[in-house]
């Protein structure tokens, strides 16, 4: 990915504490801030409260109840059944 150089205008005390941070951490400034965008977009994401309701939603179980079988039967008939039913829905 192609970089493009972004100048930022802050105050001395978050500059030097922004190098602190970075310096302590082993990165650059550029990659600190890279990744201080990341967390805030990741944080964005997993605290969006139409997803945190349907994350903390309990499936009523009558819902869970319309699950006839876990998994399909492998040798059943789509297409003989499909037939079977037209037959009778339309036979005279």
């Amino acid at each position: 990915m192609a970089t493009i150089k972004l100048t930022l205008s802050m105050d001395e005390d978050t500059i030097q504490t922004a190098k602190r941070i970075a310096s302590e951490s082993n990165m650059s400034v550029s990659k600190l801030f890279k990744n201080l965008i990341t967390a805030v977009e990741t944080e964005k994401r997993t605290k969006d409260p139409v997803l945190e309701k349907i994350r903390n939603t309990e499936i009523p179980d009558w819902i869970k109840q319309l699950s006839v079988v876990s998994k399909p039967t492998p040798d059943f008939d789509h297409k003989a059944e499909y037939h079977k039913h037209l037959e009778e829905k339309y036979s005279v």
